[in-house]
């Protein structure tokens, strides 16, 4: 944050270096941006059951290229229906999904904007996995079922990871196919390649599991199978945990991996030269978790939305107890906050740093992404700055305010009372609801309904325009 007892002369110095850090364009191996704001990955249920993409799903990406991103990584994105979190998600598990990614890409592109598609998979991290899974334990590297939930498992056969690693690879040629300009692979956050990467889950006896080099093998095979398909002029970025901190919710599990694992992982994946071209950091096994996103857990949303989960894990019906409980839930948020920590802005940079130092050393072209909670010039300049990383990646602070990047080119961060207040109710709405910002309290109007209908319309602004008029 800025020192407000600065002179008005170093303030202004202050804006314009913290602004030149921002907005100077950074460039990849084979993709440059225009400035060092990226939209995280944002999902939504916009789309239609089958996993077609919807015009309202166009109308949300483009929001945010209109307000200034460089360049959008997409939502959770599918290669199989096998690999769904929620329904309603666009997927590229087909070619006939390819037609609507161009599209979406074009509408982007049209604000000087760059896609990156994420490549995705819940393995055994699916919350509605619709009916095409309901009836079917979840593919995952192990058996057990998912501590948090309780979604029942099983552990994939070779085959299975067979099939799986081609159907990255096909992701990927449909991205290119569909003139996008990368892909990342979701490698954090508790999703089927977390669950082969993570000491804390993977229990596997075969060339998948055991030390860090097995455990990775899966992606490892991922990344080799996408450049085949898409050559090395395609841009390939992994998002992946500096920690799991897996024991987050009950001490007794396994930690997971630590940050000297991640670091030996992140070597492997530059495959001398022929893997991955950048990095972005996170923390977490699982999600939600109180490092991902960072912030608040609303347990009134969470009584109000959570039922959708009730049929799906065999501990779903025992987190809604407590979540219900006056007191319970009361102690849950507060053990929630107290293992998330104080710091919510900037949460994984140290993470990031030992990423970025430990890249540099070996190849300086692979550049590092960081997300936690951004939203002020002064945090996003000085990470930059202080080499922790080369960009950010920024999610509900840009739902709460698309608009973002223009108002960083001349102000430290939103006016008061129009900071994300990262309450986290976006992502409890995001079970049943239409994705955006669902805080009352940024909304103008001199009563409670005149503030409701207000949150209401900016939420359902995503649909305007509509497909057909």
């Amino acid at each position: 944050m800025l020192d407000i007892t600065t002179s008005p002369a170093d303030q202004r110095f202050l804006h314009e270096d913290n602004a030149e850090r921002i907005f100077t364009p950074l460039a990849f191996r084979n993709l440059t941006v225009k400035n060092r704001i990226f939209r995280s990955n944002l999902s939504g249920t916009f789309d239609d059951y089958n996993g077609h993409g919807s015009h309202a799903r166009i109308n949300w990406e483009t929001r945010f290229a209109k307000g200034g991103a460089a360049a959008i990584l997409s939502s959770f994105t599918p290669v199989t229906v096998r690999g769904r979190i929620l329904t309603r998600y666009a997927m590229i598990d087909k070619d006939d999904k390819i037609p609507f990614w161009r599209r979406l890409g074009e509408s982007v592109h049209e604000h000087g904007c760059h896609f990156i598609l994420q490549l995705s998979h819940s393995g055994r991290q699916q919350d509605m996995g619709g009916v095409e899974n309901v009836y079917r334990k979840a593919p995952s590297s192990t058996n057990r079922k998912d501590y948090f939930h309780g979604i029942l498992a099983q552990a994939m056969t070779k085959p299975e990871i067979a099939e799986t690693v081609e159907q990255f690879a096909q992701g990927a040629r449909r991205a290119r196919e569909a003139g996008l300009d990368g892909v990342e692979l979701h490698g954090a956050n508790g999703y089927l390649i977390t669950q082969f990467l993570s000491s804390g889950i993977n229990d596997r006896d075969d060339e998948y599991g055991g030390g860090w080099e097995g455990r990775a093998r899966l992606v490892l095979e991922i990344v080799r199978s996408i450049r085949r398909e898409v050559g090395m002029d395609f841009h390939l970025q992994m998002k992946i945990n500096g920690m799991d901190h897996n024991d987050w919710l009950y001490p007794w599990q396994k930690k997971g991996n630590t940050l000297d694992e991640t670091l030996n992982i992140c070597r492997l994946l530059l495959d001398d030269g022929k893997g991955v071209d950048a990095f972005h950091v996170s923390s977490g096994s699982t999600f939600p978790h109180p490092r991902n996103p960072p912030g608040d857990l609303p347990i009134r949303e969470l009584v109000r939305w959570y039922d959708g989960l009730l049929s799906q894990g065999v501990r779903t019906h025992f987190n809604y107890r407590i979540f219900s409980s006056p007191i319970a839930g009361a102690l849950f948020r507060r053990y929630w906050l107290w293992r998330r920590g104080r710091v919510i802005e900037g949460i994984n940079l140290d993470y990031a740093r030992a990423v970025t130092e430990a890249m540099r050393k070996i190849d300086g072209g692979v550049k590092v992404i960081c997300t936690g909670g951004f939203q002020h010039a002064s945090m996003i300049a000085g990470a930059i700055r202080s080499g922790a990383c080369d960009a950010v990646s920024i999610g509900r602070p840009l739902i709460a305010n698309p608009t973002l990047p223009e108002i960083l080119m001349t102000a430290n961060g939103p006016p008061a009372g129009k900071e994300c207040t990262y309450c986290n109710k976006c992502l409890i709405n995001d079970l049943e609801n239409p994705l955006g910002c669902y805080e009352l309290s940024r909304f103008d109007g001199d009563t409670f309904e005149e503030r409701y209908d207000a949150m209401i319309a900016e939420v359902m602004s995503v649909f305007e325009p509509p497909a057909y008029q």
